[in-house]
């Protein structure tokens, strides 16, 4: 299950629907659950209601979920680590009054939306705060059980800022040439690597191309997937788009996947494919030809939290089926 955030928590803590949510998934027979994106900070969130692992209360709750999925199913269970930057600060995708939100941050003076509060330019002291939350981040999750870390460098949010030379305009170390705006995910990378062990795998998101002139593409993608492969992460889950308001995107069925199969065919790294994968059959097909290695689904699993184990019974395949439901098996 692809991560997707649920805009249900008040300060940053999951609650029982996020216990239910995660837990059904589960049940269904979801092979890996990604918990939504998960802010690092305060201002890391894209909303007042979205989850946060900045302190101890709230990885005790997500604790509980990663318990019963470890306890009641098959499933692993990974977490997005994320922040928002110029795109926080908001409901419904508008800004909201400083006095309900907060000042937002960003690479450079640069909003999202003209009409949007200019964001607080990050000075490199803060930029190493921000290094910091993401490993304090990381060590609550792992701490938590979760199997895998995800960095959330995709769809226009804080990390993909720096990526982006649309959004990045800074002319110190962390500006300017491909090297210096990739700095800030390697040296994220670096720091959550230290907290990890044997047990947990690292993934990082990344949107392959954001649509736009001069804006970061499908090349620079395999360039940064081939530095990320040589830093420990074990795979790329390519997405697309976010970064630019107003981008024109051809969207159907499948529309992302040939960004994953470049990149895992080009840069010889582990990927992931996501974006309007709506049937087994259509997920099974991307990874017989060799265009990811995992499969990531995201509104067809909201629909359908069993898609997993129905989709078992139409390819006569097993799948964990819930031992209290056995009188409901069909039969392989």
């Amino acid at each position: 299950m692809s991560p997707m955030c649920m805009y249900s928590c008040e300060n940053g803590i999951a609650n029982d629907f996020h216990f239910v949510h995660y837990g059904s998934r589960a049940q269904g027979g979801t092979g890996l659950i990604m918990v939504e994106a998960t802010g690092v900070e305060p201002r890391g969130r894209i909303t007042n209601h979205c989850m946060g692992i900045w302190n101890d209360e709230q990885a005790e709750a997500l604790t509980k979920i990663v318990g019963f999925v470890h306890s009641h199913s098959e499933s692993k269970i990974g977490i997005q680590l994320a922040h928002a930057g110029r795109k926080g600060s908001t409901w419904n995708n508008l800004q909201i009054p400083l006095e309900e939100g907060w000042e937002t941050v960003a690479p450079s003076a640069i909003p999202y939306h003209p009409s949007e509060r200019i964001p607080h330019v990050l000075t490199v002291e803060e930029i190493r705060e921000q290094v910091q939350n993401f490993k304090e981040a990381a060590k609550r999750a792992v701490k938590a059980g979760f199997d895998i870390i995800e960095i959330h460098g995709a769809h226009g949010y804080l990390v993909h800022q720096f990526l982006s030379p649309l959004s990045n305009i800074r002319t110190d170390e962390y500006g300017g040439s491909f090297e210096n705006r990739i700095r800030f995910l390697l040296e994220i990378v670096e720091a959550v690597n230290e907290v990890l062990d044997e047990n947990t795998a690292l993934f990082v998101r990344i949107s392959g191309t954001e649509y736009a002139d001069n804006g970061w593409d499908i090349n620079d993608s395999v360039e940064l997937a081939k530095v990320l492969k040589e830093h420990s992460v074990d795979l790329v889950d390519v997405s697309s788009g976010g970064n630019i308001h107003g981008a024109k995107i051809s969207v159907f069925n499948g529309y992302q996947v040939p960004f994953s199969s470049q990149v895992r065919n080009e840069a010889g790294v582990k990927t992931g494919a996501v974006g309007l994968i709506t049937t087994t059959d259509q997920a099974e097909e991307i990874l017989q030809k060799g265009d990811a290695d995992l499969i990531f689904v995201a509104r067809a699993i909201l629909r359908n939290p069993y898609m997993a184990v129905q989709g078992s019974f139409e390819m006569k395949k097993d799948c964990f089926f819930p031992h209290q439901y056995t009188r409901a098996k069909i039969s392989s």
